[in-house]
């Protein structure tokens, strides 16, 4: 569906992409992991036809894009941001405006947007105001627009970045309803390793502008290499000596007195992963069948809209994800004393 052949953008004298050469087979979800500053979004806007490479060849449909074919990529595809950005009106007018430019009936408008609306469990939001939405409902009626004009591919840029759970839970199910259902090729850009081993057919790592490491997500995440290794932008990554316990856990020794517990069996040295919304914060210790509980000082807080950002020292530096509502009630400062809890289950080891 997409190629890109020895392709390179620069912008001055800052290279972006440096001879990036991948193939997009038609119907599959290709992830791209890279840290921020990596390459993603300029390769999506290259996907995209939105940036002219400064060399190198892009094909869409095993097709050479040209100048004068640039019209047939930009028609059946559609780029989603990270950062979104909606009209002043109603959620129905905002879905609508891109059918609407590309002249299709009424009635199939009508139909499309309730059908995208229920796709990303929205329906009944026709009528509101799209600006007074949460933050994760906005990202929501993003996807919907997109969906609405029914194209070959999409193009998703973070698609879940800095979303609470329950929105990032619901954007993951759609993307995987639309590529089964429509069969729409889905090239995602993420800096959630997770994300990107979970949802993919096939994922690429994106370091420096290059391509470090291209294949199955299995051979990719679940294997140690010095490419998974300079991901940086992964938080919650150590490594440390795991022995066996009984039961089917392991035990993985972080030094500093920090252990955590995995439901996996190794020996040796390895490295283990934990998401930030896998992680559990409260006040006091919870009573729960959750493996590891660690009490430990808030070092940093980011606030992201709907969500927070918390880096707390256990003796290890954890980073954990919380609503705004939660921290507001918990009455969150620098400095302040809190519990982390998350399930042996959570923990990945490679």
């Amino acid at each position: 569906m997409i190629e890109l052949v020895n392709v390179t953008k620069k912008f001055g004298e800052t290279t972006a992409l440096d001879n990036l050469t991948l193939r997009v087979q038609k119907g599959e979800i290709f992830t791209v992991a890279g840290p921020n500053g990596s390459g993603k979004t300029t390769m999506l806007r290259v996907m995209a036809g939105i940036e002219r490479q400064t060399c190198g060849q892009v094909y869409f449909r095993g097709k050479l894009v040209t100048d004068n074919s640039l019209s047939i990529v930009r028609k059946n595809s559609t780029l989603v941001f990270q950062n979104v950005t909606l009209f002043n009106t109603t959620v129905y007018n905002n879905i609508s405006y891109g059918p609407r430019l590309r002249e299709y009936p009424e009635k199939d408008i009508d139909e499309m947007v309730k059908s995208v609306l229920a796709n990303v469990k929205l329906s009944g939001y026709e009528n509101r105001s799209a600006k007074r939405l949460s933050g994760g409902e906005q990202q929501r009626v993003s996807l919907a627009r997109a969906l609405a004009l029914n194209t070959e591919v999409l193009l998703l840029d973070e698609p879940t970045a800095n979303l609470d759970p329950k929105n990032v839970s619901i954007m993951e199910e759609t993307i995987l309803r639309v590529n089964r259902e429509r069969k729409t090729t889905v090239v995602m850009a993420t800096h959630n390793m997770f994300q990107a081993e979970t949802l993919a057919d096939r994922a690429a790592l994106l370091i420096g502008g290059r391509i470090a490491q291209i294949g199955t997500p299995q051979e990719i995440f679940r294997r140690s290499s010095e490419h998974l290794a300079s991901f940086a932008r992964l938080e919650n990554v150590f490594s440390g000596v795991a022995r066996t316990l009984e039961g089917g856990l392991t035990v993985i020794d972080l030094e500093n007195g920090v252990n955590i517990e995995a439901a996996v069996r190794r020996e040796g040295r390895v490295t283990a992963f934990v998401r930030p919304e896998d992680i559990i914060l409260s006040d006091r210790r919870l009573v729960s069948s959750a493996r590891n509980v660690f009490r430990g000082k808030v070092t940093g807080i980011s606030d992201f809209g709907d969500t927070v950002e918390l880096r707390v020292d256990a003796g290890k530096e954890f980073t954990a994800q919380i609503t705004k509502r939660s921290f507001k009630e918990m009455k969150i400062n620098i400095g302040s004393q809190i519990y982390l809890t998350f399930k042996a289950s959570a923990v990945r080891v490679t």
